[in-house]
């Protein structure tokens, strides 16, 4: 089996265990959030949304409502480490050209473009290293050490120990 292989079938694991959460955070949502007409006259609603743990810092909770507070978003409730729920009268929509931020953003913190794409770099990163790994090995060593049960070991390591750094670096980003 080949590195390249691995990694896009790890890829692809990836993205749908990705798309069914984001599918079961939608779900949750909709039975969290229902309103009645009452609710809804002269209100509007969002959700901010953050790729990483990003609410659960209270500095950065607090950044976010001070942020929407410009544009007279009140939060509601804070869903999880992920979500915030805001409201706001709709008559604050007039003045939200003056604001110089976007009233309606809903998302904060790393994007999830950027965290795709730094999972998508390293998992290239480990298939280039494992890669590596086996065209040093072709006479069945590398150093010392004897290529087979060896070279999974070391694989694993590799992987481990990037798997590790994506943690890291996603838990300063929040």
């Amino acid at each position: 089996m080949s590195a390249a292989y691995i990694s896009t079938v790890g890829s692809s694991v990836a993205i749908a265990a990705a798309a069914a959460a984001a599918a079961k955070m939608r779900k949750e949502e909709e039975s969290m959030t229902n309103y009645t007409g009452d609710d809804l006259n002269g209100w509007e609603f969002k959700i901010m949304r953050a790729s990483t743990a990003y609410f659960k810092k209270s500095e950065n909770l607090q950044k976010v409502i001070q942020e929407e507070a410009q544009a007279g978003w009140e939060m509601v409730e804070k869903f999880d480490n992920n979500r915030v729920r805001f409201k706001r009268r709709t008559d604050m929509r007039g003045s939200d050209s003056m604001l110089g931020i976007d009233a309606y953003r809903t998302t904060v913190g790393m994007g999830e473009g950027k965290l795709v794409g730094l999972i998508f770099g390293i998992l290239a990163l480990v298939g280039g290293l494992i890669f590596a790994l086996i065209l040093l090995a072709r006479d069945g060593e590398i150093g010392s050490v004897t290529f087979g049960s060896n070279f999974v070991m070391i694989a694993i390591g590799v992987i481990v120990s990037v798997l590790f750094g994506v943690i890291v670096i996603a838990r300063k980003n929040k």
